[in-house]
């Protein structure tokens, strides 16, 4: 018997790549595919965040229960007769003070993260400039969802009946979503200008106040004088009152929900480049 000693095949070493091969495999810009999966991977780190810092759903959880009671109970007599004629007033009211205090703290987050230097980390990605600030703004829906869905348990408990029915409610909510969907890019641009998180969250409260406070989400219109009454019409939170209380309160798709969208977009379309703009000139 006798063994055959065979020679292996040399393995050919790889090739290194040129920086043609290189550039050839790279595109100058993300294509919307691309932009799509990285904002949905950034939501996803946002929302691991979340689980980890049960403490940035206090605000989506405590706030509704407090302010429906507290409004409710406090002015509710005064300004319709009786806590159960006010509810359908200022529930809707509520869901809009809720997701737009909700969507401030987008901003303060976003300030952090660029004082930790997360964001150091992700400018040497290949990544779409857009996707670290629209991806947690996408995990905060879940928060507006949570808070929209309190404020209607708690005005039901208290004796609301919505007549718009299981679909107006949920109309009002997707609805609400979208509103703070879209200011929270308002509180986006304040994060990448300011210096701190404390100063974005000064600067968030003054313009948070005169959004809510001036417009008809706790008293009707009719009731203001004449020069507060043409500031609250054409204030972006009235609009997306009014049409939350026409979807919850008669289950009806009025042109004022489409004059809400039209402001949404607007604000989107608006500060969303700018939000943008900004935070590339920061990293």
């Amino acid at each position: 018997m006798t063994l055959q000693m065979t020679t292996p095949a040399p393995v050919a070493a790889p090739r290194r790549l040129t920086p043609d091969d290189i550039a050839a495999r790279t595109t100058s810009h993300n294509s919307l595919r691309q932009t799509l999966g990285q904002t949905m991977s950034m939501a996803w780190r946002a929302t691991k965040k979340m689980r980890r810092n049960p403490e940035q759903f206090f605000d989506v959880t405590v706030q509704p229960l407090l302010f429906t009671a507290m409004f409710a109970y406090l002015l509710g007599g005064g300004l319709a007769g009786s806590v159960q004629a006010y509810l359908p007033l200022v529930i809707p009211g509520i869901l809009a003070q809720t997701a737009l205090t909700a969507c401030m703290a987008t901003g303060v987050q976003l300030r952090e993260d660029m004082e930790k230097g997360v964001f150091d980390r992700f400018k040497s990605l290949p990544m779409a400039r857009i996707a670290p600030l629209a991806g947690p703004m996408i995990a905060d829906l879940l928060r507006y969802a949570i808070a929209s869905t309190l404020t209607f348990c708690t005005g039901i408990a208290m004796g609301y009946r919505p007549g718009g029915g299981v679909a107006g409610v949920v109309g009002a909510i997707v609805l609400t979503m979208i509103a703070g969907w879209s200011l929270a890019w308002v509180f986006t641009w304040v994060g990448t200008l300011a210096r701190s998180a404390q100063s974005v969250q000064g600067i968030s409260m003054m313009i948070m106040f005169p959004l809510t406070f001036l417009s008809n989400a706790l008293v009707p219109v009719e009731t203001l004088p004449s020069w507060l009454a043409a500031f609250v019409k054409v204030n972006p939170v009235s609009h997306v009152v009014t049409a939350t209380r026409d979807l919850a309160n008669n289950g009806q798709v009025t042109a004022h929900v489409g004059w809400a969208l039209v402001a949404c977009a607007a604000v989107i379309a608006i500060f969303a480049p700018l939000s943008v703009r900004s935070y590339k000139k920061h990293i």
